[in-house]
């Protein structure tokens, strides 16, 4: 005797099942993003009570903050797509793939930059190591 899968599994099941499934995956995402932005405001505040934010520390906080936005924003694309798993129009999938691929990229750009401003630092800094000491000239 073969059941019908509607039966088994009735469309408006499977839509609340995927609706709980999209909350859980969205709340992960605005909880990753939520304790990024607690743990670089600790690196920060720490940062500037230590003596001040020099310009590389200051990079290296707001790439972190930057990562945790990436990771946030992963899951709620995640809750996106789970969200018209079921029945999507194309409007919606269009919406979705605009909005989440424009702010992802953009994101991901400034992070690569901010790592490339840091690792010049590092590298001017290794260089200024190795050059040492300079000696004034004798004069004789």
């Amino acid at each position: 005797m073969d059941v019908p899968l509607e039966e088994v599994l009735p469309e408006s099941a499977l839509r609340e099942a995927v609706d709980l499934l999209v909350r859980l995956v969205e709340a992960a995402g605005a909880l990753i993003i939520f304790a990024g932005a607690v743990w670089v405001f600790g690196r920060f505040l720490a940062a500037a009570v230590r003596g001040g934010l020099p310009h590389r520390r200051f990079s290296r906080i707001r790439l972190g903050l930057g990562r945790f936005l990436a990771l946030g924003l992963e899951f709620q694309l995640a809750g996106d797509v789970l969200r018209t798993a079921v029945a999507p129009s194309f409007a919606e999938i269009g919406q979705l793939a605009a909005i989440r691929t424009a702010l992802n990229f953009f994101l991901n750009r400034e992070i690569a930059a901010e790592r490339a401003e840091i690792e010049r630092e590092h590298r001017r800094e290794r260089e200024a190591e190795e050059a040492g000491p300079r000696r004034p000239a004798s004069s004789t």
